[in-house]
């Protein structure tokens, strides 16, 4: 990776750490910590756990829409800004309603599909899965550490001191945003206007985007309904022990992560994306299957890593694939059809997960997860191999910012053009197929 890449990267991976961390730091504690509130009720529970997702999603797509228009870093900054609102909000609510509340307002700083597109902005093809992978790990070691750091804080300063540290890690984010992400110039050529009704329209009919985005919605589900049977299986199966849990979760979701880097690697250089991708599907639907019936401790952990190193692959694959089947200008649009498909999967997978296991016990939980999982691969079959796109760096030399952007977006096979202010370079996104590398020398290693 460039050092620009690693750069913003690094930066992207860190707000998403500070915001996840402060919200999962909440689960562990929040069932106890609000037994004596005067208006608790199973249902305020619930419904609190779950404000922050349903207000993520439906909010998703119209901030994905505002920051092709207006650009990454406003909406994100601004996000980030009523994150902290709401963080504020819960940390001084003495009610089930005002922490629900609370819960709901930090959910409306919905960013996570403008971060994504600005990580497919500023990475070339070769190197965003890397890149969405380093995301994927920065928000596996927060929930790790959430899991850790949850009962200890609130063991010192309360539940309303989880809320006080998660204004505080927003607040961080605002600043890295601000200071360590360079702002960019970047055209909206090949098309006519902004991304409108017209345009979202056409992204939601995409066959291969809408593959994609029941891909994330079945991913979603299934982590957040097996989490709903694990913890249990892992204190009474295999026989782990609260102190122990965090170190247990530690090594099945680092251990995961390790496993499936190298497969990621590989799959970009072969071009077998399609067919691992289809592979770890199945990877998961087995392991959930096996869940089933009541396996040794060892073969126990076994299903559970592969379970995990299956769901690592597919959520750095997921992002990166979409990256290169959207259509150019309209990333953030995309993205928030994404993230909304992702969120809601969570809220279904803890809803449907929660109701599996009050009727049907640990079979009906992984069974609804091997269920789901196999609709989606059967559905997955239908999917367009990622297009062969590269970026290529130009020189922009002396030439006016303007005149070259007229210049090189009238090239055949130029997809996506990024100037970076401060450097004379253009990051620009091509069809390996079709591009007019003639036109385009003049312009490379000047």
């Amino acid at each position: 990776m460039t050092s620009l890449e690693r750069r913003v990267t690094i930066s992207i991976a860190s707000v998403f750490g500070f915001r996840m961390l402060g919200l999962f730091m909440v689960l562990p504690v929040i069932a106890m910590a609000t037994g004596d509130y005067p208006d608790f009720t199973p249902l305020m529970l619930g419904i609190i756990i779950g404000a922050y997702g349903l207000t993520q999603a439906i909010l998703q797509i119209p901030l994905g829409l505002l920051s092709d228009n207006i650009g990454r870093k406003p909406v994100i900054i601004g996000g980030l800004v009523v994150f902290v609102a709401g963080s504020f909000v819960a940390a001084t609510a003495d009610t089930m309603l005002g922490l629900m509340l609370g819960r709901a307002l930090q959910g409306m700083g919905a960013i996570a599909s403008t971060l994504m597109a600005m990580v497919t902005d500023y990475t070339v093809e070769q190197n965003r899965s890397k890149a969405m992978a380093m995301i994927g790990g920065s928000i596996g070691f927060s929930f790790i550490l959430a899991m850790m750091l949850g009962p200890f804080v609130t063991g010192i300063f309360g539940l309303s001191g989880i809320f006080w540290l998660t204004a505080i890690l927003g607040a961080f984010g605002i600043l890295v945003v601000q200071f360590v992400i360079p702002n960019t110039s970047k055209p909206n050529f090949n098309r006519e206007s902004m991304t409108d009704l017209q345009d979202l329209s056409a992204l939601l009919r995409d066959p291969t985007l809408q593959r994609l985005n029941v891909g994330v919605f079945a991913l979603h589900f299934a982590l957040m309904a097996v989490f709903i049977g694990v913890p249990s299986i892992l204190a009474n199966d295999v026989g782990v022990t609260g102190s122990n849990l965090p170190w247990v979760y530690l090594g099945l979701l680092g251990g995961g992560f390790f496993l499936m880097l190298p497969v990621m690697i590989m799959s970009e250089k072969f071009a077998v994306q399609k067919s691992v991708f289809l592979v770890a599907v199945m990877v998961m639907a087995v392991a959930a299957l096996g869940l089933t019936f009541d396996p040794t401790s060892s073969i126990t952990l076994t299903l559970l890593l592969l379970f995990f190193a299956a769901f690592n692959l597919l959520e750095a694959s997921l992002p990166s694939w979409l990256s290169k089947a959207c259509p150019a200008g309209n990333r953030g649009s995309a993205m928030g059809i994404y993230s909304t498909c992702q969120f809601l999967g969570a809220f279904t997978g803890g809803l449907v997960g929660g109701w599996s296991m009050q009727e049907y016990g640990f079979d009906g939980v992984f069974g609804s997860i091997v269920c789901v999982l196999l609709l989606w691969w059967v559905f997955a079959l239908g999917l367009q191999s990622p297009r062969p796109l590269r970026t290529l760096v130009l020189s922009v030399g002396d030439i006016e910012h303007q005149e070259f952007l007229k210049i090189i977006s009238n090239v055949v096979g130029v997809e996506d053009i990024l100037l970076v202010e401060g450097e004379q370079l253009a990051y620009v996104q091509v069809d390996k197929l079709v591009i007019d590398m003639n036109s385009l020398q003049p312009y490379l290693n000047r």
